[in-house]
């Protein structure tokens, strides 16, 4: 077994698919013993101004994982369902990879903090129903202060809470091998839920190791490759791109805090230069975060032209925002062909499209108008009715999108909009304990020609000379006047209009009053503008819409800061949004028309 491993590790790239590892345990278990010493992953300590790191072997990560599954196995059977509640950190990825060791389930979710326990209890324990868990993983100090918790709010039997970090390395000589396969499922990534409650996508350890070869060739990573990822780990970019893809590729990769990051974007491109990183990237909001707080002292001591892959996904790219980004620290020595625009989503267990390594972005100016009713037509970039739209890469290996017309079912011609359909070996297994949802999202086939299965994504977009161009999401685009009105595209010029409004903190949607669907706009203000004549804000985004959409803002809503609801991964509910907002459960500064207006009512 170690000599046909051996021989298909080292097998040419076109052929790694084949190597035949049966699981992503085979894989680890291969570098734990060929590859011992080698460093698997690093951990930047919070409010440590030298950025110390804290490293784990591939030895190291064995051990501990094989540990905590034997504990895992001596309380359940294979197939279980384990919940992690843990930090980003070397406690989640030593977990999760226990769970895989013990053939158990991982399930990943948004990891509670201990003064907020109570509050996350009804989210935790409708997860666990859905998921049909028995047993927690989490840290020593949380562990009693769960117990404690779940037993004053919930009151009945409460589930079997380890605490991972105190599991003696001895455990470690009690595992025994699960034998997973490809068709084993791994985990479950609870989709996001900007648009539906939670799914949990139950991804093998086939998806694992296809979609982990698909991003390594994407990337054009390879053991010298030297990665970092701030990215949650219970969501599917930080979970599949910071922890899955480096450990199956080989190289190293630092792992620090979301909550680091978004404080202070500074210590992310610090790293990058500390460790000379190749890779890593984020949402678009994670560029424009940098430009607007790194500021000109902390620039000067970056040195940032190791980067090669500066991935952006998970959420619209604004080809501004790479602009911005671009001119600010191109001084620093980063290549504006880093930027690799990528599309995926957690049913394709992550990426499904991108470009080739340093080939930069594409970007296509589309006539505004034509695209809004369903066709994309390139104009001239100075024509005054043109869009920027950038372009997400072509379908990646052994993968196949399509555009589809989501009602007729069939295929329709480049340059028109419609739903993204993907297939491929990282298509995940369907959606846990929900059969007739899988089917409907899972098994499509074209109307025409019975072609398929095709997992149906939501997504709306277009496809130009192979390249994917995604618009939206078809339960979130606004219909007014006949017209197909994006609500990034609205939100981005809202949040434009004013300084005072908070960037990417605000919502578009439409509500039916009077027979008639009418827009509305709800965004938060930045605190410090709190005190600020909202009339004159109020004023500047009706402007901003009329101007740049030539369409009403029928009413306004200033929020204060933080209402915006968000799912795990940071994207705008904009479902719920609107159901808060109507209702009035979200705080605002002020909204027009006036609150006793009937259409609030």
């Amino acid at each position: 077994m170690r000599e046909r491993m051996q021989q298909a590790f080292d097998a040419p790239r076109e052929a790694r698919l084949h190597m035949e590892f049966p699981s992503f345990v085979a894989l680890l278990r291969y570098r734990a013993i060929e590859q011992p010493q080698r460093t698997g992953f690093l951990f930047l300590r919070d409010n440590n101004p030298e950025n110390d790191l804290d490293l784990l072997s591939y030895s190291q990560l064995d051990e501990k994982a094989r540990a905590i599954a034997s504990v895992l196995q001596q309380s359940g059977e294979p197939g279980q369902r384990v919940l992690l509640l843990h930090q980003p950190g070397e406690d989640f990825v030593t977990s999760f990879y226990g769970c895989l060791y013990a053939g158990a389930i991982a399930v990943t979710t948004y990891p509670a903090h201990r003064g907020r326990l109570k509050q996350s209890l009804p989210k935790i324990c409708d997860l666990l129903k859905d998921a049909e868990c028995s047993t927690i993983l989490t840290t020593s100090d949380i562990a009693p202060v769960f117990t404690a918790a779940w037993k004053e709010v919930i009151g009945d039997q409460a589930p079997l809470v380890l605490a991972s970090d105190a599991i003696p390395a001895t455990e470690a000589d009690n595992w025994r091998n699960p034998a997973a396969k490809h068709d084993t499922v791994a985990f479950l990534q609870y989709t996001s839920g900007s648009t539906s409650r939670p799914r949990g996508v139950a991804v093998t350890h086939g998806n694992m190791l296809h979609n982990s070869e698909v991003i390594a060739r994407g990337f054009e990573s390879d053991s010298n490759s030297m990665g970092i990822s701030w990215l949650p780990p219970y969501h599917d970019m930080g979970l599949i791109g910071g922890v899955v893809k480096p450990a199956y590729v080989g190289f190293p990769v630092v792992i620090l805090s979301p909550y680091t990051f978004l404080q202070q974007p500074f210590r992310w491109l610090q790293t990058i230069t500390k460790v000379r990183a190749t890779v890593t990237g984020g949402p678009n909001f994670a560029y424009d975060l940098c430009v607007r707080r790194v500021t000109p002292e902390q620039r000067a001591r970056l040195e940032l032209n190791s980067w090669k892959i500066a991935f952006n996904g998970a959420e619209p790219i604004h080809p501004e925002t790479m602009e911005r980004f671009c001119e600010m620290f191109a001084p620093c020595g980063f290549n504006p062909k880093a930027f690799h625009p990528c599309y995926g989503l957690a049913e394709s267990t992550l990426y499904v499209t991108g470009g080739k390594a340093l080939a930069g972005p594409k970007v296509e100016w589309l006539d505004r108008s034509e695209l809004e009713a369903g066709t994309a037509v390139p104009v001239n970039t100075k024509q005054e009715d043109a869009k920027a739209v950038v372009g997400c890469g072509r379908a990646a290996l052994e993968h196949r999108v399509l555009i589809v017309d989501p009602k007729s079912r069939l295929a329709c011609p480049d340059g028109q909009v419609g739903e993204v359909w993907v297939a491929g070996p990282s298509v995940a297994a369907g959606y846990w304990k929900r059969p007739e949802e899988t089917a409907k999202a899972f098994s499509a086939r074209l109307a025409d020609t019975g072609e398929g299965p095709f997992m149906r994504t939501g997504d709306l977009g277009f496809l130009m000379n192979g390249e994917l161009f995604v618009t939206g999401r078809i339960k979130d685009v606004i219909i007014i006047n006949g017209r197909n009105l994006y609500p990034q595209d609205l939100e981005v010029a809202a949040q434009a209009s004013h300084p005072g409004l908070q960037p990417f903190g605000g919502v578009a949607f439409s509500v039916e009053h009077d027979g008639q669907e009418r827009l509305v706009i709800a965004q938060e203000v930045q605190r410090e503008f709190l005190r600020s004549d909202s009339a004159e804000m109020i004023a500047a985004i009706r402007q901003a819409i009329v101007r740049d959409y030539d369409v009403q803002a029928y009413a306004i809503a200033l929020l204060k800061p933080g209402q915006v609801p968000r799912t795990s991964s940071g994207k705008v509910r904009r479902s719920l949004c609107r159901t808060s907002l109507m209702s009035r459960e979200l705080e605002t500064v002020s909204v027009h028309p006036a609150p006793e207006s009937p259409f609030w009512s």
